[in-house]
Parts: C-alpha cells; structure tokens; sequence
C-alpha cells in the first residue's frame, strides 16, 4: 500500500496485487450502458488477444537459490521483516507488573510461582510464535504450490509470527492511560462488536478515560466532531445492531494534523479498525509519533468484508457478508427456477479479491456460473459466457450467475477516476452482464426470463453473525492486549486458525487475492460447472 506522492497527505493509492494483474490501476468510471457502450466493448473483445493465460507470478523472485546459505539468508530476513516494533525501540522504559489476570476471583494456590504463576494467569510468552504456513508442498505442481513453493524442489521454510495474547509485564500505568477508538473507510458487520470488546478489556485493565474519534480520521481534524466519552455501560448493547457507533467516513487529513491532534488530546493508545487503506493510514501515524519520540501506541484491528488483506485466514466481517449474501442467492434462484427460461444474476462486492463471490456460490450449491476479478473471461463467440448460458437453458431450463463487483472490468472503458480512499470507481459490470444477455437472447429469438440482483449494501450494513461476533471478541481483546504489551504499527489477526501479532506493512504491501491455482477455486468450478470461458 502506498501513500500518495505528498507524504503527509493521507490519501492512500491502492496496492498491486499479486497474481495475473501486475497492478490494480483498472480504473473506470460509472458510464451508462447503453447500446454504444456495448459496441465498444464487443469491438475491444475482438481485438482482445484471447485466450489469456491465468498463471500467477512467483514471489520468490528475489532469492538466489543457488546460494547455499540462501534458506539462513531469508530466515534472517523473515525475522527482521516480522519484528513486532516496540516503543522502547525509541524510549527508555521500564515494564511494570500486569494487572491483568485471568483468575482474579480465585485465591492463587501458595505454591504457585514462575511459570506456573503465568499459566495460572494465562500470560503469552513475547518468544511464543505461531507457524503461518503449514503445508508442505512435495512438488511446485501441486495445486496451490506456485504461490507457496520455495525455489524448484519446493522446500519447506518455517516462517514463524508472534502469538497474540496477554503478557505479564505492561508499558503502560492503566490508570493514566487514555485510549481512543476510531473506525475508518465503510461500514462491515463487526465493528461494534470490536469497539465494545475494546472498552471492555479496557475496563479490566483499570483504563478509565476512553474515548471514540467520530467518523473516522475526519474525527481528529474537522471541527464539530467532538470525541464520543466510552464506558462498558455506554457499549453495552452496542453489539446488536449493525454499522458503526462511532460512525465512519473514507479519506483523511493531513499526517502531521492528526499527529498534531492526538498530542493535544494525550491520547496514549489509539485503536484503528479498517482495511488495507486505513492500515496504511495507520502505518503513516505510527511513524510519524516514532519520529517525534511520542509514548503512543498504534493498534490495527482488519476490517472488510472483501477479505483481502495479507497472510490472514480471515477478515471480521467476511463470513457474515457470505452469509447475508446467500440470501439474495436464493431469493434470484428462486425466480430463476420459477420462471420459463429464467436466469438469476447477483453482483456482490469485492473490488480486486472475488472471495465473497466464491464462497458465496460454493456454499448455495447454486450457482452455476461464478465470476471473480483473478480470473479472466469473455463473453461472446465460441467458449463464451453467452454460449454456455445458451447450453444451461437447452439442458436445465434455467441458469444462476454470481459475479463480484471487480470481475470482467478489463471489458469496459477505464478512467483515472478514484473515491475517496484512493480506490478506482468501478464501472458496473453486473447491469453491463445484464444488458449482454438480454440482447443476446432476444438476438437468437430464445426468450430469457433475467432477474438482476444487487444485494451490495445489504451485506455490510447488518449484525455480525456468531462467527464474526466471536472474532471480533478475540481481536479486540488483542488489540488491547498488545497496545499494553508496548507494540505499536501493529495489526491484530489469526492466522492459521491462530491469533497473531503481525507488523503492519507486511499485510499492506498487497491486497491478498483468490489463487486461481488454489484448491478452493478449484472446489468452486467443481460446484458450478463451468468451463473456462477463454
């Protein structure tokens, strides 16, 4: 992730992501469909050099393997990358005895001490580590392997993060700490779950001045915005509706004036939730309170539906998305099922990463055609998308297509267009599939029955379900946890079903996206059907 070309400016450009794109800059506007948008685009296919190979670039470009001490080489760097930075790196202080304890209702046997003192309060030790890949691939041709493998016999590496928890001694004195909340970019199902899981290890703690920045790091700048007084009895209930109670925006501020902002406000801890272009933002605030020497703790907590982020199994918000997702599935299967000749079209969101597509359609068991931003596709001529919708109607009378928000935009006009957050405006590809089918099947004199659904709001603006709701518990508790252990620029995560401490670059450097190698896309087209459509 890359801040814009002013450095102080907190306007943040997406990303490259890794796999076929070699960048995200595939930016298009909302232009109108209409029938010479469509001529457009059926020229450009033409000349399109089809078919397009899906193979993704490797990332181990940068090691010498024929270096024989090139395995000790990348774990010295792997160390040094995943190095959780540590305010005393830039201040002389002194750990003190955490309060925190998991038994405080018990009476602590006498013959308790040391380590067993620790387990009894279910302290993590700072050298505990969990193992972030766990397969061992036995050649590059497994599936999966090509984005995994290490040099060409495919050898095993332990990379190794931090485990996140609780630690016995503290950097802070809870009682003078005042810690801040604030929740950046768009709404996502979880997010008040976290804040109140914040509040409440707070609370534990013995923090007693929290505050919430109200609508994102608007909050910290804008006049008018003053901050949101938190207490367990204000958060209480917060978790049981949607959006945010602290409300959100997209965007920022200048660098120095949020800075600037939160030494006027003495804030010692400041908890961010958001996705890639607010860890970004984060990273930017991070270091620029390191250069002005500041006691201040930057804590990330990952947030978006989307899923996208670096080396973690999941986002907070993701699987609540599918779930509300599968709603508007069924509800356009339905129709698609009822009537004659019926075909159901539902675009989700996911701008670069189609995992909320994937998922979607594997779990409903009812998609019959999936699209996604990683895998390429056309839609007219032999092996097309209109083709193959010609055959599922001939066979079945009826067909199903999910397509994420991102798929297919190689196919329409681009501009330089961006939001707020730095992120392209996409065109609509669903209303562009739309208008597609129905001119190709009033064209070849079938009638086609088409009921497009676009659920996108829908999906974030709703309550975390059980899932979400237990893991935005742990990483808030987390996030605490390591703001108190003395950490800063860093992000709370699990990774390979455990929770971690991660630095905040290495899940910035890249939006995370769907492997079209990977088993799980594999399981999809094994669902759905599909042919390649090349």
């Amino acid at each position: 992730m890359a801040l814009a070309s002013n450095p102080k400016a907190l306007r943040f450009i997406a990303p490259k992501p890794p796999g076929r794109n070699s960048s995200m800059n595939i930016s298009v506007s909302c232009l109108p469909h209409s029938k010479s948008n469509l001529r457009e685009y059926e020229k450009r296919e033409k000349e399109a050099s089809l078919p397009v190979e899906v193979k993704l670039s490797s990332p181990r470009k940068d090691i010498d393997f024929s270096d024989p001490n090139w395995k000790a080489k990348f774990q010295d760097d792997w160390d040094k990358r995943f190095r959780l930075p540590h305010i005393t790196d830039i201040l002389d202080i002194k750990p003190k005895p955490s309060p925190f304890s998991l038994k405080k209702s018990r009476t602590v046997p006498e013959d308790l001490n040391g380590d067993a003192l620790d387990t009894w309060n279910g302290y993590v030790n700072n050298d505990d580590r969990a193992l972030l890949k766990v397969i061992k691939y036995a050649s590059p041709t497994s599936a999966g392997a090509e984005a995994e493998c290490f040099g060409p016999d495919c050898s095993w590496i332990e990379q190794w993060v931090h485990r996140a928890g609780p630690r016995k001694e503290i950097y802070y004195e809870p009682k003078e700490v005042k810690a801040a909340i604030v929740t950046c970019g768009g709404l996502c199902p979880g997010l008040n779950d976290v804040i109140r899981q914040i509040v409440f290890t707070l609370d534990i703690y013995g923090v007693k001045n929290i505050v919430g920045i109200r609508f994102g790091y608007r909050g910290f700048f804008e006049k008018g915005l003053d901050e949101v007084p938190l207490s367990r009895k204000v958060v209480e209930n917060i978790n049981l509706a949607g959006g945010s109670f602290l409300g959100v925006s997209r965007g920022g501020g200048n660098i120095s004036e949020i800075v600037d902002s939160i030494q006027a406000r003495r804030i010692d801890m400041l908890f961010i939730l958001g996705g890639n272009g607010t860890h970004a933002g984060a990273q930017a605030v991070h270091e620029e309170c390191r250069r002005r020497k500041l006691k201040v703790s930057i804590i990330g907590v990952p947030k978006t539906i989307d899923n996208d982020i670096l080396l973690m199994d999941r986002t907070f918000g993701f699987d609540t998305a599918v779930e509300e997702a599968l709603r508007a599935i069924n509800s356009a299967y339905i129709e698609a099922r009822s009537a004659y000749h019926g075909i159901g079209l539902v675009k989700l969101m996911g701008r670069s990463s189609g995992f909320i597509a994937m998922h979607a359609s594997l779990s409903s068991g009812q998609i019959d055609v999936c699209l996604i931003p990683e895998v390429p596709f056309k839609v007219d001529g032999p092996n097309g998308l209109l083709e193959h919708l010609e055959r599922l109607i001939q066979d079945k009378g009826f067909a199903m297509i999910c397509i994420a928000e991102g798929a297919g935009q190689e196919l329409l006009q681009k501009s330089n267009a961006t939001d707020a957050s730095g992120n392209p405006v996409l065109s609509d590809s669903g209303v562009f599939i739309q208008q597609k089918i129905k001119r190709h099947f009033k064209e070849i004199g079938v009638p086609a029955d088409l009921k497009y659904i676009d659920p996108t709001y829908m999906v974030r603006a709703c309550r975390a379900n059980a899932s979400d709701a237990i893991l935005c518990t742990v990483l808030g508790q987390n996030a605490v946890h390591g703001a108190f252990a003395g950490f800063s620029g860093i992000t709370s995560g699990v990774c390979n079903t455990h929770y971690v401490y991660l630095p905040i670059p290495e899940v910035i450097s890249a939006p995370r996206t769907v492997d079209p190698n990977s088993r799980m896309w594999h399981r999809t087209l094994t669902s759905t059907g599909q042919p390649d459509f090349i």
